[in-house]
């Protein structure tokens, strides 16, 4: 049961890293498209990173699945 485990996690968090490059390759090229309806803070434009929630939702899932691969790994009785 470990192995599967241990699997399936490792395929989450690849995926979950694949959706974080491409949100992240979108952005950027949502950038430069046009202008924007409303001014941005100046908090948001020196972090666009962190201060976006789809890309807090990627760092904190790939995160989460990281700490259960080593909760899995420590917890294991192989």
């Amino acid at each position: 049961m470990f192995h599967w485990e241990f699997v399936l996690s490792i395929i989450a968090v690849i995926v979950l890293s694949i959706g974080l490059i491409y949100t992240t390759k979108v952005s950027r090229r949502q950038k430069y498209q046009g202008e924007y309806d409303a001014q941005v803070s100046e908090k948001i434009q020196d972090h666009p990173i962190l201060r976006n929630p789809v890309f807090l939702a990627y760092i904190i899932g790939i995160g989460l699945a990281l700490a259960y691969m080593v909760y899995i790994a420590i917890n294991s009785n192989s």
